[in-house]
């Protein structure tokens, strides 16, 4: 349960989805929230999950979304139904006042994110993405290396890669190879967290341009197994991503300065919960011989008092209790998830434009 009782974010949750699992420990964990009810079309898997995820009795459990979506003593509630069923739940949470935290991608495309984000708007209700590692202390500590003009200086290149290696029944069964259930296929689950590391370390700046590069893979429903694109900004940045369900377990993020590069090889779920790393280096260069390096990056290793989704859980909390007591909703949230959602709105239709550049537009 919850570590403190004083006016805690109650939560509910929508749909019974592995990632849930790791949402209702994060909400337990966390100080400022509490699992309050569960929803599920089948009334008996909402009763079975709601026991295995340490609901506690007073919980409610209800075998129809919209009883949890009307209930008045619900805050907020987590959405990590199907990409397709976004915009339709996520409608009817906000229309019930409930502040919303959504798995990503938060919908099909921009202009579905766009009636989310209306609806959110017009009901008072704040909008975040589960975007977990923005979250972890350790990104806060990279993006001060990042901003540091002596030792990493302005950004020029940055490249992320986040794949891993699915098993025949997963390319055969899971909803994210399923056109009518999550048809964004690796480019949502997984392109959606290098196209955000890519904004995180351009500061949000949206590119010029974004063009997909040759090669995607996709199953035999259209869906993309594998893809990778190009990102170009008008004063010559350049970035890149790759995406797969096809390749073993990688999620790395190097971005190189004028004066420095950083690289992080587990940038989405650290290595260990509580602590991750990072190498810095800066004004690197060969030793007298070229046999070495001087001087060496740097190793920074950063502890995690919480787990990065409890600390994303805190924040959303935050938030929505600051909204209780008169504060606006915070819009950066809404707004860094909608450039997301440009950048793989661009990458599908490069694709589907044989590769050619697709330009980025507000």
């Amino acid at each position: 349960m919850a570590t403190s009782t004083q006016n805690p974010v109650r939560f509910g949750i929508i749909g019974c989805a592995d990632i849930a699992r790791k949402l209702c420990r994060a909400i337990n964990l966390a100080p400022n929230a509490v699992l309050s009810a569960v929803a599920s079309r089948s009334l008996e898997k909402a009763v079975s999950f709601a026991k295995a995820n340490n609901f506690s009795t007073e919980a409610k459990i209800y075998g129809s979304y919209e009883g949890l979506i009307e209930d008045p003593t619900i805050d907020a509630i987590y959405l990590p139904l199907p990409t397709s069923l976004h915009v339709k739940w996520a409608l009817k949470v906000a229309q019930n006042k409930k502040h919303l935290l959504m798995e990503k991608p938060v919908a099909m495309n921009v202009q579905e994110f766009d009636e989310i984000v209306k609806a959110c708007e017009e009901n008072g209700v704040q909008l975040m993405d589960g975007t977990m590692w923005v979250h972890h202390p350790r990104t806060a500590k990279m993006k001060e290396f990042l901003g540091d003009a002596e030792r990493f200086g302005q950004l020029r290149r940055i490249h992320t890669c986040f794949s891993f290696a699915v098993d025949p029944d997963f390319l055969k069964n899971d909803i994210r190879v399923k056109p009518d259930l999550d048809g964004l296929g690796s480019l949502g689950d997984v392109g959606w967290y290098g196209i955000r590391a890519i904004l995180w370390a351009a500061d949000y700046e949206l590119p010029k341009t974004v063009t997909a590069l040759p090669g995607p893979v996709h199953n035999e429903a259209g869906v993309i197994l594998s893809c990778g694109a190009s990102l170009y900004w008008e004063d010559e940045k350049v970035a890149t991503f790759h995406c797969s369900f096809l390749e073993n377990l990688t999620m790395d993020i190097t971005a190189i300065g004028t004066k420095g590069t950083l690289h992080v090889h587990d940038f989405v779920i650290p290595f260990q919960e509580n602590e991750a790393s990072f190498s810095a280096g800066t004004k690197c260069f060969f030793n007298d011989l070229v046999t070495a390096w001087t001087p060496l990056p740097s190793e920074h290793t950063v502890t995690a008092d919480l787990p990065q989704e409890v600390c994303m859980v805190r924040e959303f909390s935050r938030l929505v209790g600051d909204i209780k007591n008169g504060t606006k909703l915070e819009r950066k949230w809404p707004i860094i998830s909608r450039k997301t959602q440009i950048i793989l709105d661009a990458v599908r239709a490069s694709i589907e434009k044989d590769f050619t550049p697709v330009t980025v537009q507000w």
